[in-house]
């Protein structure tokens, strides 16, 4: 059994990426829409895939520049064939983020056009449309991962292969790092400038067509919240699943286990692709929003709940019954990352307290609405805290009861593979977000009737709040695998006990290391801020200057091609200095303080980005949908002040959500993994 698995895991991950051909179909089946619909979806795509070409290309020259790093630095630790899966992880992570926005955009249209038979007819091609970015971040990133395995652990049988495997986790976190940050000042410039220039200082409808932002703000919602967020999960996965590996391969762990403890994450990943598949097909829902957010996040829970089941016997039949208490530790890492989404769930969805007080708040000012957003998030980050703590002393007290002085740290891996072995069916529910929010502006533009209008905003509203529940799962999971990639570093260095007071350096790096996501959050909010400030100048002077524009006579057509453009210019050079901290800096403390100061780092940024996560995309979540309620009607609707403060919420809520909070995850990951492989460098 354990020879084959690897050969079963890349089938399964085969399997997955045959289903999502088979969904991409099902979705270009689908009827496209009017003449004008099919017009406004063609413009987005090119918006998005302009943006896409000038970002890739940014990308590849820094892939080149870490491939010629990694060869030189670890040229007598098998550097070469590093670069080679670090080259391999990154064109992966870029495969899946191109999949993604190819379907997505051809799916805003079809969905669209489903509303006007009903909300459960769009519910199917949006989420479908998810199901094509889901099965091919989990099909592509098992499949690549096992490659590597079986290539230098099977055929070869290197014994430092996990190290080596630990490239392409490097080049998928990379990349993610870059479509995240990248994407993120994108989509929330032209989201607040075309928010702030039109629905604020000229009193038009968000996605009306006389605001020259519109089609910028929808190309956004892709390049963001599809390449972005299908990266940023497509990482999560891979370093959950790597983690483990990289314990497992040496040690007490290895000597108990042998080849078996790293054969076994990747089973548990095969059965989480399979079980993803199977949920994605039962997603069915009634034509009202309530039940459209039960068919999502119960999809969700059914399908890890199928997952643990499946990893219950395989734990058996790997590790063997006398590890049987390996199991426990991915359950607790399943049911923290439920309690998180259920969190988030309750801090971002209008159904519940927090984000009507939001709403409530706003009727007293713009003021009063960031003072309670920010309250909320702040208090949001408790239980998360309290689940995370609890799934890491379960999974290290059931780890050590199994293998004595050793195992903990190689079950609290586990529990951030169990909470996202189910990526397949996590990213598909996160990823029809934003299909959904590009079918609402296209709805608008098209000046299709108001019941289908209002079907597709409330399709746009639950998929807030569950792209909130994704972005929960891959923060804490992100601490789990940080930890365990801490512990894996910490191993390698000896360093398994620091004198923290008398040991200066190690001080000295986690107040380095606390630092850091805030330094990361101030470049990535100020690269939004003046994104969104360049887009609104343009703006007014497209009011200003085009006669007529204003009061939408038919002559009068804004130039959204040149917004478009401009964004995508400012918001890849501005992704540029916040993505190197990532890398550059573990190597300069690495290679300056030295191991023990690197130790604290990892630490420092690992509990206060973990913390900053949380608060930012609750926050953000819960404005935005503050904002959303009030659209409804409540409160006085739109055009009222209270609407008018809202939207200053969600301003500060947008870059929270959508680009700092969620790449803090990655950041904290990303800086692990280079801690770990460039270890060799930092003790010679």
């Amino acid at each position: 059994m354990v020879t084959w698995t690897p050969v079963a895991a890349a089938g399964v991950a085969a399997l997955s990426l045959i289903a999502a051909l088979v969904f991409s179909r099902l979705v270009l089946k689908a009827d496209a829409g009017s003449e004008r619909m099919k017009e406004i979806s063609g413009s987005i795509r090119d918006g998005v895939f302009a943006f896409v070409r000038r970002e890739y290309s940014y990308i590849a020259i820094f892939v080149v520049i870490v491939v010629i790093l990694i060869s030189v630095a670890l040229r007598n630790d098998r550097g070469w064939m590093i670069a080679l899966c670090y080259i391999l992880g990154a064109t992966c992570s870029l495969a899946a983020g191109f999949a993604g926005l190819a379907i997505s955009t051809r799916a805003n249209s079809r969905t669209t056009q489903a509303a006007t038979g009903g909300l459960a007819g769009a519910l199917d091609v949006a989420f479908r449309s998810g199901a094509v970015m889901g099965l091919t971040v989990a099909g592509l990133g098992l499949l690549g991962l096992t490659v590597c395995y079986i290539i230098f652990e099977s055929i070869l049988g290197f014994h430092d292969s996990a190290n080596i495997i630990l490239g392409f986790a490097l080049g998928a976190s990379t990349v993610a790092l870059f479509a995240r940050i990248g994407g993120g000042i994108f989509t929330k410039g032209a989201d607040i400038g075309a928010d702030m220039a039109g629905k604020v200082e000229e009193g038009i409808p968000e996605d009306d067509p006389r605001n020259p932002a519109v089609i910028t703000d929808l190309v956004g919602d892709n390049v963001g919240d599809v390449a972005g967020m299908g990266a940023d999960l497509n990482e999560s996965y891979i370093a959950a699943i790597v983690a483990p590996i990289a314990i497992g391969a040496s040690g007490v762990v290895y000597q108990k286990l042998g080849v078996k403890a790293m054969v076994l994450p990747l089973a548990i990943a095969g059965a989480g692709v399979a079980c993803s598949i199977l949920g994605s097909l039962f997603v069915r829902a009634g034509n009202n929003k309530k039940s459209a957010q039960s068919a999502l996040t119960l999809t969700l829970y059914a399908t890890s709940a199928l997952a643990m089941l499946a990893s219950f016997w395989l734990v058996w039949g790997i590790a063997g019954r006398k590890n049987i208490g390996l199991f426990w530790a991915l359950l607790a890492g399943v049911l923290s990352g439920i309690v998180i989404g259920l969190t988030s769930e309750y801090f971002t969805s209008d159904h519940f307290r927090p984000v009507k007080e939001v709403a409530k708040s706003a009727q007293t000012g713009s003021g009063t609405t960031i003072l309670t957003g920010l309250a909320m998030g702040m208090i949001s980050t408790v239980i998360p805290v309290a689940a995370v703590s609890i799934a890491i002393g379960v999974a290290f007290v059931t780890g050590n009861h199994v293998i004595h002085n050793g195992g903990g740290v190689y079950a609290i891996g586990l529990a951030a593979l169990g909470m996202l072995c189910t990526t397949g069916i996590l990213v598909a529910i996160d990823a029809y977000s934003p299909v959904a929010d590009n079918a609402a502006g296209i709805a608008q533009m098209a000046e299709v009737d108001e019941e289908t209008t209002q079907i597709v905003e409330s399709l746009d509203s639950v998929g807030t709040t569950t792209a909130t529940i994704g972005r929960g799962f891959a923060i804490g999971s992100a601490a789990l695998a940080a930890l365990a990639l801490f512990a894996a570093y910490a191993h390698a260095t000896g360093l398994t006990k620091v004198d923290m007071i008398g040991n200066y350096r190690f001080f000295v790096g986690l107040l380095l290391g606390v630092m850091t996501p805030f330094v990361f959050s101030a470049l990535t909010l100020s690269a939004v801020g003046r994104t969104a400030s360049a887009l609104i100048d343009e703006v007014r002077r497209q009011f200003h200057d085009i006669a007529g524009l204003r009061e939408g006579e038919p002559d009068a057509r804004p130039d959204y091609r040149l917004i478009s453009d401009m964004t995508t210019r400012t918001a890849v050079f501005e992704m540029l200095i916040p993505a190197l901290i990532a890398v550059v800096a573990p190597l300069l403390i690495g290679g300056f303080l030295g191991v023990e100061s690197l130790a604290g780092f990892l630490g420092g940024a690992l509990a206060c980005g973990f913390v900053m996560a949380v608060f930012m995309t609750n926050a953000g979540g819960a404005w935005d949908n503050a904002k959303k309620f009030i659209e409804s009607g409540e409160l006085g609707g739109k055009g009222t002040p209270t609407h008018a403060a809202s939207i200053c919420g969600d301003t500060v809520g947008d870059p929270f959500k959508d680009t700092s909070g969620p790449a803090m995850n990655i950041l904290i990951k990303v800086m692990a993994v280079v801690s770990l492989l460039f270890v060799p460098l930092f003790m010679k």
